[in-house]
């Protein structure tokens, strides 16, 4: 079981609505992590930006980003997640991903879907949780505007040691991103990682960056900046977690409920 996990922040230059374009520039910077990392975070809907018109973006598990998702990890040798336009039957979906380099495969779609925008009459929204084993991790995947909503984030019994953001987050409230992030690690006395892109999208709507790593003391591990295409990598330890947890276990007077899905 590794204590340690290289974790690289990707933080892309998204043009809306290119997917050759988006998946070109990636794989040149995925490229040049292979052997430096262990896990790759993208931004939310990392090969076309955030659209609503589904019916023209929207693809299934088999489609093209997921097929270079999979080559991806399978030859760069590291994990990639992210979120996707996802279509399944006669719905679509704010589809998470956690892809691995041995094949596995998993899926979480977005809960809380961002209506001033719209999203929730283009996209259905997401009824499950799901954490990913990695690694010796346990890795817990939300999309965007989930950040807001701190139940759903909720750690019950350290369930996760790592939760993982990808947004198209706009400049306009770049300070609730900045604050929300750190805010989710120390709730949840976990290491909290946000990717964001830096773009212009097709309404003219800002997106500056600002991905980030935070640690269960809301320390900032790591920063992109406002950088189009930047990289951070970082190395997070579960040791030093489950220590602090130990010496501080304020997770054992949390309160006890359930979410009605």
């Amino acid at each position: 079981m590794k204590a340690q996990l290289r974790i690289s922040l990707v933080q892309t230059a998204i043009r809306w609505g290119n997917k050759p374009a988006n998946l070109a520039a990636c794989a040149r910077l995925l490229r040049r992590l292979s052997g430096e990392t262990d896990l790759v975070v993208l931004p939310e809907t990392f090969s076309t930006g955030f659209m609503m018109d589904t019916h023209t973006h929207g693809e299934a598990t088999d489609g093209e980003s997921v097929r270079t998702l999979r080559t991806w990890a399978e030859r760069f040798g590291f994990a990639v997640a992210g979120s996707f336009i996802s279509r399944s039957g006669r719905y679509y979906y704010n589809r998470g991903f956690f892809i691995t380099p041995a094949g596995a495969e998993h899926y979480c779609d977005k809960r809380h879907l961002f209506s001033p925008a719209g999203e929730d009459r283009r996209y259905a929204a997401g009824r499950s949780t799901a954490i990913v084993r990695y690694m010796g991790w346990n890795i817990r995947l939300i999309v965007c505007y989930d950040l807001r909503f701190p139940v759903w984030s909720r750690n019950a019994g350290n369930a996760y040691d790592l939760l993982i953001c990808p947004a198209n987050w706009p400049a306009v409230r770049q300070r609730a991103w900045q604050t929300l992030l750190p805010a989710r690690a120390v709730e949840n006395q976990a290491y909290v990682c946000g990717v964001n892109c830096v773009a212009v999208d097709h309404r003219d709507n800002v997106y500056a960056g600002g991905s980030a790593m935070y640690s269960p003391l809301g320390e900032k591990l790591a920063d992109c900046g406002s950088k189009a295409n930047a990289v951070r990598n970082l190395t997070i330890d579960r040791d030093e977690l489950t220590a602090f947890r130990s010496k501080f276990p304020f997770w054992k007077d949390s309160d006890k409920f359930n979410i009605k899905r």
